[in-house]
């Protein structure tokens, strides 16, 4: 159980900065501050994913609660307008917790409420329920929640306009709408003893952080109805404790919320029962790596961040072994492997599948290296060789070819076995920053850790083609990728600076200390020897380590940018030049223990490292869940997604290979 008390829950600066986060499995998702203040416009009590995991539209946005008590109206609810945030609900907010649904407790004139909502895993469904939990005085108590509709793109805002259909269907305890006939209908199932029809827009919401990220930040909400729970006692029946609203694209009998709500809890509590460790960090992070888990056609992928991101071919890869294997979920790995291979083309993975749903992205060198890396840990974790014969291997192996013959932005094997990438104004590795047409952090020519990730490939080709009696492609496997580490060496060994150069284009050798050699350790192949690997980990330690991850350049180069703020160019000025990356922590982990000449003491030190990320997840940021990126500056602020996929796995993943030495199939 993560919760925040009445010193936090009080203080609308603070309230306003921690959000909560459910997802469904779907891509939707439901998230706000716990304050009830909705700050961005990715806020919402339903967020649908209308083709899954795509298509997120955001139905409803909130809903206003007042508490009536003897008469007398109390606002729990909390918005902020120009120059104001009106009404002041988060006055009355005594706490609030993840156990393991978001839950509010509110207090006025000594009658306590509880609030919790949860989603339906697989439904684009929102449970939200009040409990009377405390009325001292026995006074006539009566809640009214007015939902505020928003029906539009999550990354739109909406306006007052003529076009809504405010029509209501009423059904005993169904209400109906549908502003928009080509958006989904909204159900709102209830257990209200009255709905007032009476409807009006409510003009001028702010959404602060959405202000502050330089964007458009005010929208209109529009409100069909009203609904009245009544909790007075009467001569006939005890006071009533309960009100249920069950807001979703499906109709739902509202008797059913509570067999709802005991299947989800179940289902969650299986999810963290197969945690490989009863570390209290590993089984929050094993209960994030849920959320990132969703459905794509037949198959599963994995949702790059909440709330903006979609699946994208690059982080799905990264966060497959954290995510899925660490955690006993290998049917999922296996679906997530097999839903990406049906889209390799030209030997490419996809980099990125669009919100609006039109053909895929084929803009990254990387992604489908990651690809090979995520298919050895497979095989690692379930030594399930015949799936990847029967359905990865001639595709692993097209792959290869294609990277040969050279495929999409100048992506091919050089004749010094290197691979060659890119294209002037395309960004093809995971540094893709790019503001109109500045390349922030222009990588053509033969990037670090390309050359890291294509000599893996070719070792796990190698490997392969040896387990399926391919002898002579095996042999020329192991060729080529002798070719690669012999000419690596030469030309990214930096000799002055005891580490590698970032890329090489030509005669051009970047010197920037940046944290992409890191992977040239990491991985399971390596072209380093022990030596080398020892000096790159030690100038990343030096130049790049915080405690919330590595830095993407050293504050010693002139470009360095040590805050991530400001408006779009600002910010993606930084993205990828000193903002600090969650993720990497991961491999650096793996790394410096890898080359440690004292194990027992490096994991000690590596366990420092994994704890100090235990303040991000339980206090900061998105409650249970891990920042996409943080200032790399001191103090760290975190920024970005409040939950990364990557981040979360990739300190799964370190934490149960490298920290606690857990070995697939086992559990401590």
């Amino acid at each position: 159980m993560i919760e925040c008390g009445n010193e936090v829950c009080g203080r609308i600066a603070q309230a306003s900065q921690l959000e909560w986060l459910e997802t469904n499995g779907l891509g939707g998702f439901a998230s706000s501050t716990i304050a009830g203040l909705n700050t961005r416009r990715y806020h919402g009590l339903l967020v649908a994913a209308t083709r899954p995991p795509v298509g997120r539209t955001v139905l409803l946005s909130k809903l206003e609660e007042t508490l009536v008590i003897d008469e007398q109206r109390y606002d729990l609810s909390t918005n902020q307008y120009p120059g104001v945030i009106h009404p002041q609900g988060y006055q009355y907010l005594k706490r609030f917790r993840l156990d393991p649904f978001p839950i509010w407790t509110y207090e006025v004139e000594g009658i306590v409420i509880e609030k919790s909502a949860f989603m339906l895993h697989g439904q684009n469904t929102t449970v939200i329920q009040y409990e009377l939990v405390s009325d001292p005085g026995h006074k006539a108590v009566r809640l009214e929640t007015r939902p505020l509709i928003a029906f539009r793109d999550y990354h739109s805002l909406t306006h007052e306009n003529e076009a809504l259909n405010s029509t209501l269907l009423t059904d005993d305890s169904l209400v109906t709408i549908r502003p928009y006939a080509d958006l989904p209908a909204l159900h709102f199932a209830h257990d209200a003893e009255a709905l007032d029809s009476a409807s009006w827009w409510s003009r001028n919401f702010e959404y602060e952080v959405e202000r502050e990220r330089g964007l458009d930040f005010r929208e209109d909400l529009f409100s069909p109805f009203a609904l009245k729970f009544e909790f007075t006692t009467n001569a006939k029946s005890p006071r009533r404790t309960h009100a249920t609203i069950i807001a979703s694209t499906e109709a739902h009998q509202i008797d059913s919320a509570d067999e709802l709500r005991q299947a989800e809890a179940a289902r969650r509590a299986s999810v963290v029962a197969a945690s490989p460790t009863d570390h209290e960090l590993i089984r929050i992070l094993t209960t994030a790596a849920d959320q990132f888990i969703v459905r794509r056609d037949a198959g599963q992928t994995i949702i790059a961040g909440y709330h903006w991101f979609s699946d994208w071919g690059r982080d799905t890869m990264i966060a497959l072994p954290g995510l899925t294997l660490t955690t006993g979920r290998a049917e999922v790995a296996r679906s997530i492997l097999l839903e990406f291979a049906r889209y390799v083309n030209k030997g490419m993975l996809p980099n990125r599948f669009p919100d609006a749903g039109e053909e895929p992205e084929y803009n990254t060198v990387d992604a489908t290296l990651w690809f090979f890396e995520a298919v050895r840990k497979l095989i690692e974790y379930t030594n399930d060789v015949q799936f990847v014969r029967d359905n990865l291997y001639e595709v692993l192996k097209e792959i290869i070819v294609w990277h040969e013959r050279g495929t999409r932005y100048g992506i091919r094997v050089d004749d010094d076995g290197l691979l060659l990438s890119g294209e002037p104004g395309v960004q093809l590795t995971w540094m893709d920053a790019k503001v109109g047409d500045w390349v922030v952090t222009p990588r053509e020519g033969k990037a670090v850790e390309i050359q890291a990730l294509w000599y893996n490939a070719l070792c796990v080709m190698k490997e392969l083609a040896q387990q399926f009696g391919e002898t002579q492609q095996a042999e020329t496997y192991q060729q080529m990728a002798t070719k690669c580490a012999e000419r690596f060496n030469q030309t990214f060994w930096n000799e002055a600076a005891g580490c590698l150069y970032d890329a090489v284009d030509s005669d051009n050798k970047d010197t920037a200390i940046q944290p992409n050699q890191i992977f040239a350790v990491s991985l399971h192949h390596s072209m380093l020897s022990r030596g080398q690997a020892q000096q790159v980990v030690a100038v990343v330690e030096r130049d790049l380590l915080t405690p919330h991850g590595l830095r993407t350049l050293s504050p010693a180069s002139p470009q360095y940018r040590g805050r991530y703020e400001g408006g779009v160019a600002e910010r993606d000025g930084a993205y990828h030049r000193g903002t600090v990356w969650a993720w990497l922590m991961g491999p650096f982990i793996t790394a410096s223990l890898r080359v440690s000449d004292d194990p027992k003491n490096a994991r000690v030190q590596a366990e420092r490292w994994l704890n100090g990320f235990r303040e991000n997840i339980i206090s900061e940021a998105g409650l249970g869940q891990l920042s996409q990126i943080f200032d790399g500056d001191a103090p760290h602020t975190s920024r970005g997604c409040i939950a990364q996929a990557w981040s979360v796995a990739e300190l799964l993943r370190a934490a149960v290979e490298d920290v606690y030495e857990i070995r697939p199939g086992h559990k401590t």
